[in-house]
C-alpha cells in the first residue's frame, strides 16, 4: 500500500498475522505458568494432608498417654508448617485466579481482533449506499 505522502505501510493481513502470532506466544506463556500453580498447588495440598493426618495421630496419642508429651515440639512443628502450607496454598489459589483473568483477557482482545477484521472485510463486500 503507498500513499500520495510516499508512506508506506504493511498489509493489514500481515498485521493481524503478527498479533495473532504473538498473542499465542502469550496465551502459551499463560498456559505454562498455570500449569505449572496448579502443579505445585496439588503437591502442596498432598503434603498438607499428609501433615495434618500426622498431627492428628500424633495429638490423639499424647491425649491418650501413647506418646510422651514430649513431643509437643514436634506437634509445634506440624502446626506451624500446616499453617505455612494454608498460606501458600492461598497464595497459589489467588496466583491461579490472577491466570485465569489474564487468559480472559487475552482471549477478548484475540476475539475482539478476529471480530473486527471479519467487520472490515464485510464492509469491502458490501454495495456502496445508494448502489445495487
Amino acid at each position: 500500500m503507498v500513499s500520495i505522502f510516499g508512506f508506506r505501510s504493511r498489509d493489514p493481513a500481515r498485521d493481524r498475522q503478527t498479533d495473532i502470532s504473538r498473542l499465542d506466544r502469550l496465551a502459551k506463556l499463560l498456559d505454562q505458568i498455570a500449569a505449572e500453580v496448579e502443579a505445585e498447588k496439588n503437591g502442596l495440598e498432598n503434603r498438607y494432608r499428609t501433615k495434618a493426618t500426622n498431627a492428628a495421630f500424633l495429638v490423639e496419642a499424647m491425649e491418650n498417654g501413647a506418646a510422651s508429651s514430649s513431643r509437643s515440639a514436634e506437634v509445634s512443628e506440624l502446626t506451624k508448617s500446616i499453617l505455612n502450607c494454608e498460606r501458600r496454598i492461598a497464595a497459589l489459589a489467588r496466583q491461579n485466579e490472577l491466570m485465569k483473568d489474564l487468559r480472559h483477557s487475552l482471549d477478548a482482545i484475540f476475539d475482539e481482533s478476529v471480530e473486527r477484521s471479519s467487520t472490515t472485510k464485510a464492509d469491502f463486500a458490501k454495495p456502496a449506499a445508494g448502489t445495487g
